[in-house]
């Protein structure tokens, strides 16, 4: 686990018309603000990574697809700082994960259809609180090749 990351079991309620999929309330400990909602589509195979954020904190889930979500800590100071955690997501492991500002991150799209990956975030999008590795910058010590089992 990463300090300052929650990841939040999120309900399904299903019946034979199909489903409601809960994703964030303003009542939850975790919501701090409302900015923006946007979507991001992944093709399987994919990597989206790596990006940070210096202000903005995300809320993602997954209700489309499934995706393996990943996370560093290059924070200084931080008692987890060099960690790295892993969150498959999708509607069969339905979660919202709650990253604070400072966490890299990216998705690499899973199984043989496109994913959709929802966020809620604290502020709108700002070109300037935002910065970009490549999938395999050296400085993130993290092999997206796929995993068995």
């Amino acid at each position: 686990m990463i300090d300052g990351v929650v990841v939040t079991p999120l309900k399904q309620i299903s019946d034979e018309r199909g489903k409601v999929m809960h994703m964030l309330r303003r009542d939850w400990d975790v919501f701090e603000e409302f900015g923006e909602i946007y979507f991001s589509t992944i093709h399987p195979g994919v990597i989206k990574a790596w990006h940070i954020h210096k202000r903005m904190k995300l809320n993602y889930a997954a209700p489309l697809g499934k995706v393996r979500f990943v996370l560093f800590d290059g924070r200084q100071g931080s008692p987890t700082k060099g960690n790295i955690q892993e969150v498959v997501m999708g509607p069969d492991n339905y979660r919202l994960v709650t990253v604070p500002p400072m966490i890299w991150n990216g998705f690499k799209g899973l199984g043989d259809a496109t994913s959709i990956v929802a966020n809620c975030a604290t502020i709108p999008h700002d070109p300037d609180e935002i910065e970009h590795l490549a999938h395999d910058d050296p400085s993130i010590p993290y092999d997206w090749s796929t995993r068995h089992g």
